[in-house]
């Protein structure tokens, strides 16, 4: 759990086990690159698209890296930052939704 001071307010950053793995599993240049697109995230909560229907309530953020499209997907809480998952754009959000559905049952 990392905590950061942000405009005079404190949020809280998560980050699921599904995140860390894929981060770690990572080459450091890539790794780097998706640090700086979370505190870009943690900066501004509503830089991501905000999703509808089964992923209401979670945005999305988009990046490139080696011209490949990366996507983290977030849920933003007044006091707190949760990073569910990272990934490719191909299936994403199909992993996002069994990852979601995994996770309610």
């Amino acid at each position: 759990m990392i905590t950061y001071v942000i405009r005079y307010f404190i949020m809280e950053v998560i980050f699921t086990p599904v995140f860390r793995r894929y981060v770690k599993k990572q080459a450091p240049p890539l790794q780097l690159a998706i640090q700086d697109e979370v505190d870009r995230v943690i900066a501004d909560p509503n830089r991501g698209e905000d999703k509808k229907g089964d992923l209401a309530g979670y945005r999305v953020h988009k990046f490139r890296f080696h011209r490949q499209e990366y996507l983290i997907a977030y849920e933003a809480a007044e006091q707190e930052l949760l990073f569910v998952m990272i990934g490719t754009h191909e299936n994403f959000y199909r992993d996002l939704k069994n990852y979601l559905r995994e996770c309610s049952q």
